[in-house]
């Protein structure tokens, strides 16, 4: 059995936090936010294809869904499937989002904290959007 090494990256938000998960469950929300999803989302079967940094790349989301689950599996080009655990949950009147990223077999530490940082300034994007200009 394997088990990866794993990172949380977490931010809060001050914003309630059913209308930021209400916010997230719209897959069409991501690219106003989160850079390293890629770009030019397209409806594609059961999910979405997006321009990523070596070709086009397939995204599907889970359903909506009251408890906070945000999780999408990311298919690159070469077929390679990443699942990414996200979740809101209530803290306060706010909010925290987390993101969960594996490291996989052959990634360095160097390149998985360099993951972790796109991750958290996209998180602090989505922030900023949310707690300015849907405010």
């Amino acid at each position: 059995m394997t088990v990866f090494p794993a990172r949380t990256v977490s931010v809060a938000i001050d914003r309630p936090w059913d209308e930021v998960n209400a916010y997230l469950s719209v897959p069409e929300n991501f690219p106003a936010w989160a850079s390293g999803l890629g770009r030019n989302f397209r409806t594609d079967g059961d999910g979405y294809s997006v321009d990523g940094p070596d070709g086009s790349w397939h995204v599907r989301f889970t359903l909506p869904n009251p408890f906070g689950v945000l999780d999408h599996d990311v298919t690159a080009p070469d077929g390679s499937r990443t699942h990414n655990a996200m979740r809101v949950i209530p803290n306060g009147d706010g909010c925290l989002v987390m993101f969960t990223l594996l490291r996989m077999d052959g990634v360095t530490e160097e390149k998985f904290a360099a993951d972790a940082a796109w991750v958290q300034r996209d998180l602090q994007a989505l922030k900023a959007l949310l707690e300015t200009a849907i405010a």
